[in-house]
């Protein structure tokens, strides 16, 4: 699941910065000129298909927590073995929660406030304690592509040492099977 999610992580992440240096880019979205508004029409669209892929890496990474959890449960309760393996993998689920939950709402934030920066827009947003809406807009962004990050560092470190308590499991069920003279 490692290589998978490595995998699945740095392309939402690539897709999110791609996002984040054409925003950069972008000196002044009022200006009419058809290469600034498509300069625009890029940043935003991979800009949504960023979020939208880097939200659904942490929900693959939910639920990924969530069936090995069930199978860690359902396995130690059917093999009876010590009620630690369950212990720990809940404890790495719920440690995540937050990171994950912090994540998605960012991400969906930095969306939001780019949409109501956007002149176009008729949502009307003037920004904050003098702050432009672009300005609100990047510091959030800038916020997100950190936390994402970090939270997704945390998440790969999390999915390896499940891994390592899968790994336990099956070594006990093998173990046990295998006294049992049942196939391993």
């Amino acid at each position: 699941m490692s290589r998978i999610f490595l995998s699945l992580c740095v392309a939402g992440t690539s897709l999110v910065a791609i996002a984040f240096f054409l925003g950069l880019g972008i000196d002044d979205p009022t200006v009419r000129d058809p290469t600034v508004q498509q300069g625009i029409s890029r940043h935003m669209l991979l800009g949504i298909g960023g979020l939208i892929f880097a939200a659904l890496v942490h929900a693959i990474v939910l639920t990924y927590f969530m069936g090995t959890g069930r199978w860690v449960e359902e396995t130690s309760r059917a093999y009876q073995l010590p009620a630690e393996f369950h212990t720990k993998n809940q404890k790495i689920k719920y440690q995540l929660m937050p990171g994950i939950t912090a994540c998605i709402l960012m991400l969906v934030l930095t969306g939001a406030f780019g949409g109501a920066a956007d002149p176009a827009s008729a949502v009307g947003f003037h920004g904050w304690f003098g702050f432009t809406p672009s300005t609100v807009h990047l510091t959030i962004a800038v916020l997100t592509v950190v936390v994402n990050v970090a939270v997704s560092v945390f998440e790969f470190r999390s999915i390896e040492a499940n891994g390592e308590i899968v790994e336990q499991v099956m070594n006990e069920v093998n173990r046990i099977r295998a006294e049992r003279g049942l196939p391993v």
